[in-house]
C-alpha cells in the first residue's frame, strides 16, 4: 500500500501540486520535489520548459492540466511536447528542425522582416507586409532565423496573482480536508510549529481576497488598539505553537463584535473565512481554542491584564473616573457541578442559584472593572471590602490632603449606587475615613414637600443631552442619633406628582448636579441589558469548579437557616389553629349534643394551639442561641460549596469590555451623521459583520479593506463618514508593516 506524502511546500513557492513546485528568481526557473530542488534552467530557456514538464506528465508526477494551470500555457502546446517526448526522448526537443530545400527567406528578405518585428509589428501583419506566408515567417523565427522581441505564446509566463473569491476558497479549504484539517493551505509552518521551530507562531500573510465573511469587523482594529488590547499582552502567558497570544486574543475580540458569543458556535463557522481576517489560513478548532484559553489563564494572569487596563482607562479619562456607578448583577447558574446559594434575580421575580458580579462604570455606562464573589454579603460588604480599597489606589487625580484640609465640601470621588447601599452609617464611615462622596435614593423619604418648593430646572446630563425636571433641595438629617449625619437632600417633582428622593453627599455642588448623576444610572442598566443580549456575559466559558478559598466572608448559618424555616412552619400552623378557634361559634339554639360537639372541637383546638406555642418559643430560644452568620472557615464542610473557575471567563470577560468600548466609540462618531440617534449601534453591528475585499500590497505597505455597501445610501453616507476617521488614524496591522486603508465597495475606481 503506497504510503501517503505530507505537502510540503517551499515559502514563496508557487505549487503544481502537493508535491511539485517552481520557485522563480534571478532569471531561473527552480523546480522542487518538497523542500529538495530537482531541476532548473534559465527563464528564457523554453525547450527546456516543455522537456521538464512534458518528462513530470509521461512520468504521472504531474497532470497535464495541472501544468496548464499553474503556468498559463495552452493546452495544444503541452499535449505537442508530451507527444515529442513518448515519440522522441529528451534530444527531441534540442534536435535543430530540417529543411525542406532552398528557403524563400533571402538574407534581404530576413533583414527587413526582423526590422519590422522590432517595430511592433506582429507575425501576420509583418507576413502580409512582406507578401509571403505566415507559415513561412514563422518557421523562420522557430529555427532562430528571426528574433521576436516579446516571448512567444508557448513561452512559460509568471504565475499570476489570482484573487480568490468564496467558492474557491472553499474548494480549497476542503481540499485539504483529509490532510491536516479543512483550510490547513499552510502545512509547512504547522509542522515547524509542532516540532518546536515555531516560537513565534506563525506569521502574518494576507491573501488577495473577496467576500470574504464578516470582513466589516476589521473597521473596528483601530479602535480595539485605542482602548489597549495589543497593548499590555506581556501580562499573559506566551504561547506555543501555531497560533501566538496576538492571535487568539484578536480572535477573541472578532468573535465578541461578530456576535459569536461561544466558543462552540466556532464550529459551525467557516474556519478559513475568519482566518483570512487574521492573516493565517484558519482559525483553531475549538479544542484548540480552548486548550489555548486555559494556557492564558494560568495563575491570574486575566486578572493582572484586566487591572492593567482598567487603570489605563482611569487615566485615560480622569473626569470621567471621578464619578463611579457601582452596581450588582447577579449570573444565574443552572448546572449541577456545584450547589451556589440562591439569590433574588429582580429581572425574572425568582430565587436562583448563582455568583454575583458588582461592576464599577462611568456616567456613560462604560465598564472600568467588576469583582466577583460567590460568597456575597451584600452591596455594603462588597464596598468596603473590595471596591473601595481598589478605588482608592486606582482612581486619577485624587486631591492631596493638603487640599482636602483646606476645603471642607471637598471630596476624593464620587460613588453612585441604588437603594440597596441605602446606610448612613456606610455614608458616615466612608466621608469620615476617606472623604468619599455617595448619592443614592432615599429609602425612607419623610412627608412629601409642597409644590411650590419645585421650579423647573435644565439638568445636563453626563452624555450632553439637556433634560428639564422638577427639582427642589433642602438639607435633611437621616440616621440615627450615633450614626447619622446630615446630608443634601434633592427631590423631584414627577407629572403624576410623585417625588422621587435622593441624597447625597456632595457637600461641593449643586442640586442639579447630582440629579443629572443619579438618574444617569440608566446607563449601567442598559450595559447590563446589552452586554446579556449581544455579548453573552452571562455565559459559561467552562463547567469547571474550584475550591473557594479561605476566608473571613461571612456566610448564612445553615443551622439558623432551618431554624428561621422551622419557625416559620410553626407560626403559620399556630395562626391557622388561632383562626379556627376564633371561627369556631355555637348557636344560640343548639341543644345537648351539639353543644357537646362545639365543647370537644374547643377543646382541642385550644390543646393544638398551647402545643404550638410551646414548640414556637422554644424555636424562638434556640434561634436567640444561634448566630445568623458563620465565617466561611468556620462553615461545617458539608455545607460548603464550590465556586465556578474564574480564570477563563475573567479573560473572555476583559476581551469582551475592549469589545463593548470600540463599538461604543464607532457608534458615537455614525451618530454625528445619523438623524435618529438610536440606530447608531444597530448600523455598527451591521457593519461589523458584513463582507469586505482584502487587498494587501507588501511593497507599498498598504492592507486596503473594501467595505461592502449596506442597505441603503442613508447607511453607507454614515459608514463613508466613519471610514475617513478610520483612515486619519493610520492604523498598522499588529505584526506587519500594513497600513490599513479603508474604502466602500461602491466608492472604489473603476
Amino acid at each position: 500500500m503506497p504510503q501517503a506524502l505530507l505537502p510540503i511546500i517551499p515559502p514563496g513557492a508557487t505549487p503544481i501540486n502537493d508535491v511539485i513546485s517552481v520557485v522563480r528568481q534571478e532569471q531561473q526557473w527552480t523546480y522542487f520535489c518538497g523542500v529538495q530542488p530537482v531541476f532548473q534552467h534559465p527563464e528564457d530557456d523554453r525547450r527546456s520548459f516543455r522537456m521538464f514538464t512534458a518528462q513530470l506528465c509521461v512520468q504521472g508526477v504531474c497532470s497535464q492540466a495541472q501544468i496548464i494551470r499553474a503556468f498559463g500555457v495552452s493546452k495544444n502546446s503541452v499535449l505537442r511536447s508530451v507527444a515529442k517526448y513518448r515519440q522522441e526522448g529528451i534530444d527531441g526537443f534540442y534536435r535543430p528542425r530540417k529543411g525542406r530545400g532552398a528557403s524563400v527567406m533571402t538574407a534581404e528578405l530576413t533583414l527587413q522582416a526582423q526590422n519590422l518585428l522590432d517595430s511592433g509589428y506582429c507575425r501576420r501583419d509583418a507576413a502580409e507586409e512582406l507578401g509571403i506566408k505566415y507559415d513561412t515567417l514563422r518557421k523562420a523565427i522557430d529555427r532562430g532565423g528571426l528574433r521576436e522581441p516579446t516571448p512567444a505564446e508557448e513561452e512559460p509566463q509568471k504565475p499570476a496573482v489570482v484573487v480568490s473569491d468564496k467558492s474557491s476558497r472553499s474548494d480549497a479549504d476542503a481540499s485539504v480536508a483529509f490532510e491536516m484539517g479543512v483550510g490547513c493551505t499552510r502545512p509547512c509552518e504547522r509542522v515547524l510549529a509542532a516540532i518546536g521551530l515555531l516560537p513565534d507562531g506563525a506569521s502574518t500573510q494576507f491573501q488577495l481576497c473577496r467576500d470574504v465573511s464578516y470582513g466589516g469587523v476589521l473597521c473596528a482594529l483601530p479602535a480595539l488598539a485605542e482602548n489597549g488590547l495589543f497593548r499590555h499582552l506581556n501580562s499573559l502567558p506566551v504561547l506555543s505553537g501555531y497560533y501566538s497570544t496576538l492571535h487568539v486574543i484578536v480572535l477573541l475580540a472578532y468573535m465578541a463584535l461578530c456576535r459569536i458569543k461561544a466558543v462552540d458556535q466556532l464550529q459551525y463557522e467557516t474556519p478559513g473565512e475568519l482566518g483570512k481576517l487574521m492573516g493565517l489560513d484558519r482559525i483553531p478548532e475549538v479544542r484548540c481554542l480552548r486548550k489555548k484559553l486555559s494556557e492564558l489563564s494560568r495563575q491570574e494572569a486575566p486578572d493582572r491584564w484586566a487591572a492593567v487596563l482598567s487603570k489605563e482607562w482611569m487615566d485615560h479619562s480622569p473626569q470621567l473616573a471621578g464619578t463611579l456607578y457601582v452596581d450588582g448583577h447577579i449570573r444565574v447558574y443552572h448546572g449541577k457541578q456545584t450547589q451556589l446559594p440562591r439569590r433574588y434575580i429582580a429581572r425574572q421575580r425568582l430565587c436562583l442559584r448563582g455568583t454575583t458580579d458588582y461592576w464599577v462604570n462611568n456616567a456613560l455606562g462604560l465598564p472600568f472593572f467588576s469583582v466577583e464573589r460567590p460568597i456575597d454579603h451584600g452591596l455594603l460588604e462588597a464596598l468596603r471590602t473590595d471596591i473601595v480599597p481598589r478605588l482608592l489606589e486606582e482612581v486619577p487625580a485624587q486631591p492631596t490632603a493638603e487640599e482636602l484640609k483646606a476645603d471642607p465640601h471637598l471630596s476624593r470621588f464620587v460613588i453612585i449606587f441604588d437603594r440597596e447601599g441605602y446606610s448612613p452609617a456606610f455614608f458616615r464611615q466612608m466621608w469620615e475615613q476617606h472623604r468619599i462622596s455617595c448619592i443614592t435614593y432615599h429609602k425612607y423619604p419623610k412627608e412629601p414637600w409642597a409644590e411650590s418648593c419645585f421650579s423647573h430646572t435644565e439638568v445636563r446630563m453626563p452624555n450632553g443631552e439637556l433634560v428639564s425636571m422638577k427639582l427642589a433641595e433642602m438639607g435633611s438629617r437621616i440616621g440615627s442619633h450615633s450614626d447619622g449625619l446630615w446630608v443634601r437632600e434633592v427631590r423631584k417633582l414627577t407629572n403624576s406628582g410623585h417625588q422621587t428622593s435622593l441624597i447625597s453627599t456632595v457637600y461641593g455642588q449643586l442640586a442639579l448636579q447630582d440629579a443629572g448623576l443619579l438618574f444617569s444610572r440608566w446607563s449601567q442598566e442598559n450595559f447590563f441589558a446589552y452586554m446579556m443580549e449581544h455579548f453573552a456575559i452571562d455565559a459559561l466559558n467552562e463547567y469547571r469548579t474550584e475550591v473557594i478559598p479561605g476566608t473571613n466572608r461571612p456566610v448564612v448559618n445553615p443551622a439558623r437557616r432551618e431554624l428561621d424555616r422551622q419557625y416559620r412552619s410553626v407560626s403559620s400552623k399556630l395562626t391557622r389553629c388561632q383562626a379556627r378557634f376564633a371561627a369556631l361559634t355555637l348557636h344560640p339554639e343548639s341543644e345537648g349534643p351539639e353543644i357537646q360537639k362545639w365543647e370537644r372541637q374547643k377543646a382541642d383546638l385550644r390543646e393544638q394551639i398551647e402545643q404550638w406555642e410551646n414548640e414556637l418559643s422554644i424555636l424562638k430560644e434556640r434561634k436567640l442561641s444561634t448566630p445568623k452568620h458563620l465565617v466561611w472557615d468556620d462553615l461545617p464542610e458539608e455545607q460548603k460549596f464550590e465556586r465556578l473557575a474564574p480564570s477563563r471567563k475573567r479573560l473572555t470577560d476583559t476581551v469582551k469590555l475592549v469589545a463593548y468600548r470600540p463599538e461604543t466609540a464607532l457608534a458615537m462618531i455614525v451618530r454625528e451623521r445619523l438623524s435618529h440617534a438610536a440606530e447608531a449601534r444597530s448600523l455598527i453591528r451591521d457593519l461589523l459583520r458584513s463582507d469586505a475585499d482584502l487587498y494587501p500590497d507588501e511593497a507599498a505597505g498598504v492592507l486596503e479593506v473594501r467595505v461592502h455597501t449596506l442597505a441603503n445610501p442613508r447607511s453607507n453616507r454614515a459608514i463613508q463618514y466613519l471610514l475617513e476617521h478610520l483612515n486619519a488614524a493610520e492604523f498598522t496591522y499588529p505584526g506587519t508593516n500594513l497600513r490599513l486603508v479603508y474604502t466602500l465597495f461602491n466608492d472604489v475606481p473603476k
